[in-house]
Formats: structure tokens, sequence, C-alpha cells
């Protein structure tokens, strides 16, 4: 009974040790708690095992198009945990944790890096939204959880979808959000 029990419990640790769960965080929130806010472009992704951490990690690094709080540099490099080595079949992915494409547009919200060097985008996938550009050169923004809806925030900086948020509207709303 007690090594049924035993085995139980063990199982129940390996299966949730695996799993991510992140509540909802709002605009506001992340707006006013962000260390780092840009709008930039993806000009590079580089999978290497980290020399401080020594785990696999990934370097996105981004030209800075817009500083909205704490990157007034051209380029800005983060370093995420996971990703795939290069001629390796070891591939570390931590479930929630975005992905950025290279020559992609993104809005990003980063907390101060940790101590190791790490900083993913604050609630995860939800610090990093999508800028798309239309056939007229057009540009909004769209929120990972919102899929393919353009994002604002309403007056208390909560997430909502809108048919036209243009990018510099979403930027400006989130300058005066952070108070920058």
């Amino acid at each position: 009974m007690l090594r049924t029990l035993l085995v139980l419990l063990c199982l129940l640790v390996f299966n949730s040790s695996f799993a991510t769960t992140v509540l909802p965080v709002s605009l506001e929130h992340m707006a006013k708690s962000a260390a780092v806010i840009f709008y930039g472009r993806v000009t590079s992704n580089e999978v290497k095992v980290d020399d401080v951490s020594h785990r696999v990690a990934t370097f996105t690094t981004f030209e800075v198009l817009n500083s909205i709080k704490g990157a007034n540099t051209p380029t800005y490099t983060i370093k995420q945990i996971g990703g795939r080595l290069p001629g390796s079949q070891l591939v570390t992915r931590i479930y929630g944790v975005p992905r950025f494409t290279v020559n992609a547009e993104y809005v990003v919200f980063l907390p101060k890096a940790s101590r190791l060097g790490f900083a993913s985008p604050i609630g995860l996938s939800q610090g990093s939204y999508d800028v798309h550009t239309d056939a007229s050169g057009n540009k909004t923004v769209r929120g990972s959880g919102l899929a393919s809806k353009p994002a604002t925030a309403n007056t208390a900086g909560v997430l909502r979808a809108t048919p036209t948020n243009t990018l510099s509207n979403f930027l400006q709303n989130v300058r005066t959000l952070s108070g920058n």
C-alpha cells in the first residue's frame, strides 16, 4: 500500500513538472512593471550553450525601431532558455516562451534580466505583440493571446480586440500606461 502511494506521488510530481501555467496579465501591468519595452525588428536568432548557465539558450537580437522604456541602444539582445542546438537533435522547449522570427517586427515587454541574464517577455507570450504590415504599408499590432485580432487596451489597461489598432496608437497607449 505504501509503495503504491509512493509511486502515485512520484508520477504526480513528475507529470506536474512539465506544466506551465501563466495567469492573464493586463497591458497596464506589463507597461508599468516592464524594465524594457520596445518596438523592434528581429535581426538574428542564435541557439547555443550559454557560457554563464551552461544551458541551451536562444539569443535574439532586435533592431530597436522605437524605444519606450529601457532600450536606449540601436540593438537589443534577449536571452531565453531553450532552443534547438545547430547540428544536434537536442531541443529544449519551454511551453509559452515565445519564439521570434528573423525580419519580423514585435512590440516586446521585458522584465529585468535574471542574475544569469535570462529575460523572457512578461507573461511569456503575452508580453510579445506581432506587428503586421498590410499591402498599403499600414502597421497593426496583434497580441499572441488574440490569435489574428488586433490588440489595444481600454482605459483600465485591459487587453481587448479592435478592428483598427494602428502601431502608432498602440505605442502611444503603452507609453501612457507605462508613464513614459
